[in-house]
């Protein structure tokens, strides 16, 4: 459900595909500012977090209005799968790579679980208290 603007609103006035460039625009100025934040500061996250969550901070603020972003967002959430296609592909093509990481990390657990089981097993053994001849 898209917010309504206020109809004396300047973006209440604009048609549909001028809210939805301003939206965009709006958006993409978040992910840029994220992505320069990350840049400059060396911080260890996504770019795109970080926008995100100056977005959300100003929304909350009211310094950006929900109804400036919703036409875009809707557009975008229409198109969703598609956006994760390029990243699909990038998976696809390590793939490969991934083979030999899973035979490493299959030993790995193996190795855990048995190690796991014998301490385990002492563990239990070795904690038991005494008991009773005769006692079970």
């Amino acid at each position: 459900m898209t917010p309504r603007a206020h109809p004396a609103s300047l973006t209440a006035r604009l048609n549909v595909p001028a809210r939805f460039l301003l939206g965009l625009g709006i958006l993409m100025a978040f992910a840029a500012l994220g992505q320069a934040l990350v840049g400059a500061l060396h911080l260890p996250l996504p770019g795109s977090v970080v926008g995100l969550a100056l977005l959300w901070a100003a929304l909350g603020s009211g310094l950006v209005r929900l109804h400036w972003i919703a036409d875009a967002a809707d557009g975008l959430l229409g198109i969703l799968g598609l956006l994760f296609v390029p990243a699909t592909v990038g998976f696809l093509q390590f793939l490969s790579a991934g083979a030999a990481w899973g035979v490493w990390l299959l030993v790995m657990t193996a190795a855990l679980l048995l190690g796991a089981g014998v301490a385990g097993l002492l563990a239990s053994r070795l904690l038991r208290p005494d008991r009773p001849e005769g006692r079970p």
